[in-house]
């Protein structure tokens, strides 16, 4: 058994001073050493944290202890060390950016359980529809599955047409993401707009993998923190994605080392090392080039770093992916 957790959740339950709660939240982290991303919002909560499995036990144990989170659940993953490089609890308008007109605890898509799902997948009247940004489903997604070249869920408005076809027509859509957080919004929206029979897979793609298998999930699920992408097929894996340099098949996923470009790319390790983690020879001169270390991930230079004041940033140096 490996010695670190990472912890990925949401809950949609009223904090009614998340200013507040933030600090309190943060102190809590940096209490049990935890890392990692976590946002407040009016609406809930949402993170993704990392630290030593008894740590990250009384993390859960207090969460599920506050009335507000008392239904929260959790994606348990095993890891050799931390999957973050720092701790960052921030106060933001909604725990997914989605600008969607929507309010998950009013309405929602019916909730599968990993097994309901592996069941269900295969059926010729459901279909699968992907709700994660295009460099995400790139890596790896459900067989058959129905993605939109979108860079957000803030998108999904514009993408709408290219599933019309299936309002009135019986089928069973099914949405999925990383964790389940954009289906809440994303299935509410399907219902929103006429669509009938609409579902999603509770827990996301992490927990079907954690709990069912993973069957039928083709690559590897990015996830956003150090790790870029990990393995959750344990039935029938397959490699979907070639490297953006040679064409080979990998699953391995990195930013581009240039700043200016910080495309997400996925690229072979020998491509990785040859080419300097850059995407193409034009990223490869840009005079603020990054260092590529194997891994392709990049996290903010910080220094002067307070739970109550936050941080500065060293300016021309490594950035972070958002979540």
């Amino acid at each position: 058994m490996k010695p670190y957790r990472v912890l990925l959740y949401y809950i949609y339950s009223p904090i009614e001073y998340p200013e507040q709660y933030r600090e309190e939240h943060h102190l809590l982290c940096l209490r049990l050493n935890l890392l990692g991303r976590i946002i407040v919002a009016p609406e809930g909560l949402n993170g993704t944290v990392s630290g030593l499995t008894a740590d990250c036990e009384v993390y859960m144990d207090t969460l599920r202890n506050d009335p507000r989170f008392a239904g929260i659940e959790f994606k348990v993953d095993e890891s050799d060390g931390h999957a973050f490089q720092k701790l960052h609890v921030r106060v933001k308008p909604e725990i997914v950016h989605s600008d969607l007109p929507v309010n998950p605890l009013e309405q929602t898509g019916i909730h599968l359980e990993p097994e309901e799902f592996r069941q269900l997948k295969n059926d010729p009247d459901v279909v699968l529809v992907d709700m994660r940004s295009n460099y995400e489903h790139s890596v790896g997604k459900f067989k058959g599955a129905v993605t939109f070249d979108m860079e957000n869920l803030r998108e999904l408005p514009d993408h709408i047409a290219e599933i019309e076809h299936l309002k009135g027509s019986g089928k069973k859509i099914i949405t999925y993401c990383t964790g389940g957080i954009k289906c809440e919004k994303a299935s509410a929206y399907l219902l929103k707009q006429g669509f009938e029979n609409v579902y999603q897979l509770h827990g996301g793609i992490i927990k079907y993998g954690i709990e069912a298998g993973g069957e039928d999930f083709d690559g590897e699920c990015y996830v956003f923190d150090n790790r870029v992408t990990v393995p959750v097929n344990h039935v029938n894996p397959a490699i979907v994605s070639t490297c953006y340099r040679c064409g080979t098949a990998t699953s391995r996923m990195i930013n581009c080392a240039s700043p200016t470009c910080n495309n997400h790319i996925t690229m072979c390790e020998a491509c990785g090392l040859e080419h300097g983690g850059t995407c193409t020879d034009e990223c490869k001169n840009d005079p603020n080039l990054r260092e590529y270390d194997g891994t392709g991930y990049y996290g903010k230079v910080t220094q002067n770093y307070s739970p109550l004041l936050g941080f500065k940033t060293r300016q021309g140096q490594k950035t972070e992916v958002n979540l």
